[in-house]
């Protein structure tokens, strides 16, 4: 019903029956982007896990474009480790690149982890909208055979990234030390994707590429160590929070799978994970930037690649360092029925991946779109949470590690550090790729 509604929507808007109405406009890969995001929420993906649905799935929809329109954008080929092919279109075929686009996109996103046809749905209706648009009848075949044979490409690509071993690796083993992490309340989950700083990354040489540096060294019993600081500092603030302070934390919460306890009752609400977050952003920049679908498709890639590689970057760190959260540490040394205003997620605390990500991603998207886009976020009024305002995606970003430490599920140095570190991995990626001439 919800396709049916934006469809409904989109077509009203279209002043004439031609199938370049629908398929170039840029809104309509952000609407695809955003159904792959729904698919993913509801396959309750870890945030790790749903980068690398997004950075395929991305990249596919951009080396479309690119074969498509040489001139401006160059192929991913020869730029990411590992990806030495991709299929080509054959010459003089007539072939709606925009639209081939978009199936590449999908036929990637529904099959790099999960099984194919979460979208046929979907892709159904844009077939169908072709036809009643009036594409060609040998165009359709023609973009619909080029967006698998890209989608194979990418597809025979993503098996060597290492992401099938991990399934089998050994789980994380809890050991009894005060420093080391545990489990949390109130599910006690084990740690999430233990192995996921062996994952081939895409632009960076390797997880080790770049070091952050160690976090504090425990101490509780000096009140004047930087790690009793560090603990006093975010339980005091986590026990006084405003208003605005509850919002931010709310906004950039992004856990996909919060688990929900009432008496003898424990239920699941879902919400897009922290990638989910950042490419609505891409599409409401982008909308905002009144960016073309080429440069549209460029900026979802690119943010999606560097999504993807400060995540395998962050949880290098994570469990190298394997440190304890702060509700463990308030609870043994301060207060056992102390419990942060978020809910603690299952791995370990330094370093914070969605400061991370979320700086990488900034400065990724800052390169294609601009550092003076100032935009309103509604990415979060689907569950219920007010909308809020930026200058800039860095702006954006900058709250998104404050956000953490609000939370009460980061402290405050490991959010700062984190945050620098991804500027860094993004900052890395912008230079190292070369997709618009």
């Amino acid at each position: 019903m919800f396709l049916i509604l934006i469809l409904t929507i989109f077509l009203a808007s279209c002043k004439k029956p031609d199938y370049k109405n629908i398929f170039h406009d840029p809104g309509l890969y952000s609407r695809t982007v955003y159904e792959l995001n729904h698919v993913v929420m509801g396959n309750n993906f870890s945030p790790p896990v749903a980068s690398r649905n997004y950075a395929y799935a991305s990249i596919a929809g951009y080396e479309v474009i690119a074969a498509g329109y040489p001139a401006k954008y160059k192929s991913l080929v020869g730029q990411l480790n590992g990806f030495k092919k991709v299929a080509q279109p054959t010459p003089n075929e007539s072939i709606d690149y925009e639209y081939a686009s978009l199936l590449a996109f999908c036929k990637v996103g529904e099959t790099v982890t999960f099984p194919e046809g979460s979208l046929k749905y979907y892709t159904d209706s844009l077939h169908q909208l072709a036809v009643t648009h009036g594409m060609p009848d040998e165009m359709i075949s023609n973009s619909e055979k080029y967006a698998k044979a890209v989608a194979l490409s990418i597809m025979a690509w993503s098996k060597g990234d290492h992401y099938l071993a991990t399934r089998s690796a050994p789980k994380f083993s809890i050991k009894d030390s005060i420093w080391r992490w545990v489990p949390t309340p109130p599910g006690y989950f084990e740690a999430v994707e233990p192995h996921w700083g062996e994952i081939r990354t895409m632009v960076m040489n390797n997880a080790k590429e770049y070091t952050v540096v160690p976090p504090p060294v425990f101490n509780i019993k000096d009140k004047n160590s930087q790690y009793y600081k560090e603990v006093m500092y975010i339980k005091n603030t986590s026990d006084s929070l405003n208003a605005e302070q509850v919002h931010i934390a709310d906004f950039w919460d992004d856990n996909p799978q919060k688990l929900n306890v009432a008496g003898h009752v424990m239920f699941i609400t879902k919400k897009f994970s922290p990638p989910g977050h950042w490419l609505s952003v891409v599409g409401i920049g982008a909308q905002k930037a009144n960016a073309d679908f080429g440069t549209t498709v460029c900026a979802y890639a690119k943010t999606a690649i560097a999504l993807f590689d400060g995540f395998i970057e962050a949880w290098a760190a994570k469990f190298k360092y394997k440190t304890v959260r702060p509700e463990t540490i308030i609870d043994k040394y301060f207060d056992p029925n102390w419990r942060p205003h978020l809910q603690t997620p299952p791995f370990p605390e330094y370093t914070c991946g969605h400061c991370t990500i979320s700086a990488a991603a900034a400065e990724a998207l800052t390169s294609v779109l601009g550092d003076n886009v100032a935009f309103t976020d509604t990415s979060e009024l689907v569950f219920g949470i007010k909308n809020r305002s930026f200058k800039s995606f860095r702006d954006a970003a900058k709250e998104t590690a404050l956000s953490r430490f609000y939370g009460g599920i980061h402290f405050h140095n490991s959010c700062m550090v984190s945050r620098q570190f991804g500027e860094v991995l993004g900052d890395s990626v912008v230079k190292k790729l070369v997709m618009k001439r």
